[in-house]
């Protein structure tokens, strides 16, 4: 914890001085570059519920933003931070190639969530699982692309995936998936973090395997 001085200003503009202790206790990450920060007050408003807003600054990217503190006994602890840029999961050629829509959806899906549509940011995860088992489906057996369309997810991880990782993992994800879009949660201890974790292993094996077929195909024995 740190004592820090700076120039604080009242709510209605008139200015106010002081010593006031901030909590550097707690893990913050710049809104901007997403490195750990250090806190750097540079100027901040004092309002009438013991709440402060400070301005401050990344000392990496060096880009501004204000912080959100309230008061915990003698401490004032930032709570929250402003909006910078959205952070968005990069994926490797081979998912890149297959599902350029699973893609975009799930970048979507990230921004909702990191502007608190949580709401909703869940049903665009699902839609983005639904694209790439599809995608990668289509992938492994095109003559089949009609039909792996209209076929129900379920339906698809049930009876056209082959690699036990996959359907077991895609399965359950999916299970999360439906909760997310229906009235009555049936997996009460699981929650988005859950659903982006089997996700994230659903993409981890579809690119191994499809990465495996690359190699197999391109240097075949004799």
């Amino acid at each position: 914890m740190s004592s820090t001085h700076i120039r604080l200003y009242n709510s209605d503009g008139s200015e106010r001085d002081g010593i006031f202790n901030i909590s550097t206790e707690e893990s913050l990450e710049c809104p901007f570059c997403f490195s750990q920060i250090e806190i750097q007050p540079l100027r901040g408003v004092a309002w009438p519920d013991n709440s402060l807003q400070l301005f401050l600054k990344c000392k990496k990217c060096k880009n501004c933003f204000i912080g959100y503190l309230k008061q915990d006994g003698s401490i004032y602890r930032i709570k929250s931070l402003s909006k910078g840029n959205n952070k968005s999961t990069s994926f490797n050629d081979v998912i890149n190639s297959t599902s350029s829509m699973f893609v975009q959806i799930y970048g979507e899906s990230e921004f909702a969530e990191q502007n608190n549509l949580k709401q909703i940011c869940g049903v665009g995860y699902r839609k983005a699982l639904e694209f790439l088992i599809k995608d990668y489906l289509i992938k492994k057996s095109p003559a089949q692309e009609a039909d792996i369309k209209k076929k129900l997810l379920g339906d698809c991880i049930k009876d056209l995936i082959d690699n036990p990782k996959i359907k077991e993992i895609s399965k359950r994800a999916t299970w999360l998936g439906n909760d997310e879009t229906h009235y009555f949660k049936k997996w009460e201890g699981r929650d988005l973090n859950d659903l982006k974790k089997l996700i994230e292993i659903t993409v981890h094996f579809i690119s191994m395997e499809l990465e495996a077929d690359n190699y197999m195909e391109e240097m075949k024995d004799g």
